[in-house]
């Protein structure tokens, strides 16, 4: 195996883009304070001084989406009162509220536990784990969200002045011929500014404010990594302004950096009946499930679902050639174990609680105190039911020593 290098961006809070997601979780949020049964599709764009929320909202209560728009703009760092918000929403269509608080297994007969509620919407979603860092995410990620978050920090706490909410990240590792990550080769950074920023200083700043303490828990910063700082020249003109945002098009940003699968569902702005979002929560936290019981050392789970349906039509664990046992044996012991129905996952992934615009920045994995993070409830379990599908099919071990 040769040298290669991996890469991965993020984004700033002032991101356009990222700037609709938080928009779009917040409105999610506000929502979810007064209704937790509340259905909610928000779609955000941004553009120039305009804001426009558009989508499906069916709840018992009265949202203040403008109220929301405006906590949102103000958490980004924008000036909400410079924007005009234009509001267009309609209740969830009746054929996809009826399939979803109906299951097809319900339809036909079926009453188990947790089959009352179908699946949102069509679809695979993915979930990934490796054990490359304590987040158990690519190192390029975590690099570049740290280096975001510690971006939007240095502007909050006023430690480099002259900069604004809108910028973005992109880093480059070498890994060896082991695949063990040796080096950061390139960091890309680049923030809106003042127009009267020295450009040098900004440089010099976000390097040691930013990028060095950034990585040098993981890879230190030396002479040899090329650091990039506005490579364009001048960015003082950003956020909406410069570029339209619209939610849900930072998905690696918000999944795996482009470094594992993606099913191209979005999460922000999205209640918990959507799979797009809650099926790639519980994706992640069976890969990480499995990483975590010391199966594998890295794990990329698939989950497909019907809209209308409670059970997925496909569910395959793929630890890339690492498992310690044969990937259709862990398939089968983790759909004991780990729950796969909506009903089940928005239960045991405490969805209804309103956190959402907490996740909507720096990526919705390796977060605190979030369930899906949480391994330690199954991994026991796991293990279990890894040994007694291993019992009952002892010629699976031959397959594994022969691999290895």
């Amino acid at each position: 195996m040769s040298k290669r290098q991996l890469t991965a961006e993020s984004v700033c809070i002032g991101h356009p883009d990222k700037l609709c997601d938080l928009i779009a979780d917040q409105i999610l949020d506000d929502i979810l304070w007064e209704d937790k049964s509340a259905r909610v599709a928000v779609e955000v764009m941004a553009t120039g001084r305009r804001i426009i929320v558009t989508g499906e909202v069916t709840t018992n209560h009265r949202p203040r989406i403008r109220e929301s728009v405006r906590n949102a703009l103000t958490r980004a760092g924008y000036s909400p009162w410079r924007f005009l918000i234009y509001v267009w929403v309609r209740k969830q269509s009746p054929d996809i509220n009826a399939g979803v608080s109906t299951s097809l297994e319900v339809r036909a007969g079926d009453e188990t536990a947790h089959v009352l509620q179908g699946a949102g919407d069509q679809g695979t979603v993915y979930g990934y784990t490796t054990t490359e860092t304590r987040e158990r995410l690519p190192l390029p990620l975590v690099l570049a969200h740290r280096v975001c978050e510690r971006l939007d920090a240095a502007r909050a706490e006023g430690t480099i002045t002259g900069i604004k909410s809108d910028g973005k990240a992109q880093v480059s590792v070498t890994y060896d011929e082991t695949g063990i990550p040796v080096a950061v080769d390139t960091v890309v950074v680049s923030v809106q500014h003042d127009a009267d920023k020295d450009l040098d200083e900004l440089a010099r700043q976000v390097k040691s404010v930013v990028i060095t303490p950034a990585c040098v828990e993981h890879l230190p910063i030396t002479e040899r990594t090329n650091i990039l700082v506005n490579p364009s020249g001048r960015f003082v003109v950003g956020g909406p302004k410069a570029d339209t945002g619209l939610t849900g098009r930072k998905l690696a940003v918000d999944t795996y950096g482009g470094l594992a699968a993606h099913g191209g569902g979005a999460f922000s702005g999205k209640d918990p009946s959507k799979v797009d979002r809650t099926g790639a929560y519980m994706a992640r936290l069976i890969a990480k499930t499995i990483v975590d019981a010391g199966l594998a050392t890295e794990c990329q789970v698939a989950i497909s679902y019907a809209i209308g349906k409670a059970d997925p039509v496909a569910f395959h664990i793929d630890t890339l050639g690492t498992g310690e046992h044969p990937d259709w044996l862990l398939t089968a012991a983790a759909r004991e174990v780990l729950p796969l129905r909506p009903a089940a996952m928005i239960e045991a992934l405490k969805l209804r609680l309103p956190r959402y615009s907490e996740l909507a920045t720096y990526g919705h994995f390796a977060r605190a105190l979030c369930p899906w993070e949480a391994t330690f409830n199954y991994t026991h379990q796991l293990r279990q039911a890894v040994k007694h599908y291993a019992r009952q099919n002892p010629t699976h071990q031959q397959t594994a020593t022969s691999r290895v």
